[in-house]
């Protein structure tokens, strides 16, 4: 609300200069009040166009140098070195090209600018440019398109191959619940219609199926690192997606079928929580929450580094509320969290 009212009276203030000087240009009895601009306008608005460009590209610097901090640590999954590399690359044309393409808007604007007596020259066509200006296009595009795809079909190849541990992520308005194979690693069927909340089957676990009588039902996250993990997503009411930033992962949960995405963590939550980006954002989150804590504001605890699963779409008025605890751990500490779980079977309430 502050950043809105600021942009409002810096817009008002604007507007009031320029009205000042409208003023000030019609009380000068020698002031020319043509319709057409002259010579002088020309050059005028020629500077303007390099001060112009001189603002986009000390806005560009300035936002990197300041907002730099904002952006996500290192990838932790096994692909997303990959993702991340795809790109920095695109970032890099794209703006290598912006900055080519707006100093010749803004040099030719000023060199070419209105002058009494001279007159533009027009060319229908010119093949050579065009030649150019359609062909490196299609390269530089061609090349990003097919090394995307290459990308995408390695992210998206959601395989049995490195026996994988199976995780369903289960969606609704508005959590997340997540559920594991148990001991067989293999899910038991379950149906939105199998719902049974006297019961205790909150996600329609069919009973009749022996695979699920194991299954682990929790609130919290828990992957082995250096383990493959693939995801079955599932959501109960709206669409839903789950969204796991640090992992460069997100897959839509629809209802009524079953999406899929795979990845394997490469760092845990420890070593993480080491990652100097990540100490210098919990430091200065912290510091932020400690001026609120003495203003008495809500939220203002410490805040510690934990991955987190998200929903990225607008699903409701409590969207913001879909958050799920990640914890990447190593195997001997996940089998032993695995162990203290209790069982689907040992859950569920006896049928009267």
């Amino acid at each position: 609300m502050t950043a809105l009212l600021t942009l409002t009276v810096l817009v008002l203030v604007a507007i009031a200069i320029w009205q000042m000087t409208k003023i000030f240009e019609l009380s000068q009895l020698k002031t020319e009040h043509a319709e057409i601009a002259n010579d002088n306008d020309n050059k005028n608005n020629g500077y303007l166009m390099f001060g112009f460009l001189v603002f986009i590209y000390g806005i560009t610097i300035f936002s990197f140098a300041k907002y730099s901090k904002m952006l996500l640590p290192e990838a932790s999954s096994a692909h997303g070195g990959d993702y991340d590399q795809l790109m920095w690359v695109s970032f890099a044309i794209i703006f290598f090209v912006q900055f080519i393409t707006q100093a010749l808007l803004h040099y030719f604007a000023y060199k070419y600018r209105g002058e009494k007596g001279r007159k533009a020259l027009f060319f229908a066509d010119n093949d050579r440019l065009e030649f150019i200006w359609t062909i490196i296009p299609v390269i530089v595009l061609a090349g990003l398109i097919l090394w995307g795809l290459y990308t995408w079909t390695n992210i998206m190849d959601v395989n049995d191959e490195d026996d994988p541990l199976i995780v369903e992520l289960y969606a609704q308005q508005f959590n997340w619940t997540a559920r594991y194979g148990g001991d067989d690693n293999v899910l038991g069927d379950a149906s939105v219609r199998l719902i049974d909340i006297d019961r205790a089957n909150v996600l329609g676990l069919d009973e009749s199926d022996p695979n699920a009588a194991d299954d682990i039902i929790v609130k919290e996250l828990h992957l082995p690192v250096g383990r493959k993990v693939n995801f079955k997503m599932r959501s109960q009411d709206v669409l839903h997606s789950a969204y796991m930033p640090h992992f460069r992962a997100q897959m839509n949960c629809v209802p009524g079928m079953i999406t899929q995405f795979s990845f394997t963590p490469t760092v845990t939550t420890e070593e993480m929580r080491l990652n100097p980006d990540v100490v210098d954002k919990v430091k200065r989150t912290n510091a932020l929450r400690a001026e609120w804590a003495a203003e008495g504001r809500p939220n203002s605890e410490p805040w510690e580094f934990d991955y987190v699963l998200l929903c990225n779409k607008i699903c409701g008025k409590s969207h913001y509320n879909m958050q799920m605890r990640i914890v990447v751990e190593t195997e001997e500490e996940f089998n032993k969290w695995m162990a203290e779980q209790v069982s689907f079977e040992e859950t569920i309430a006896p049928a009267e």
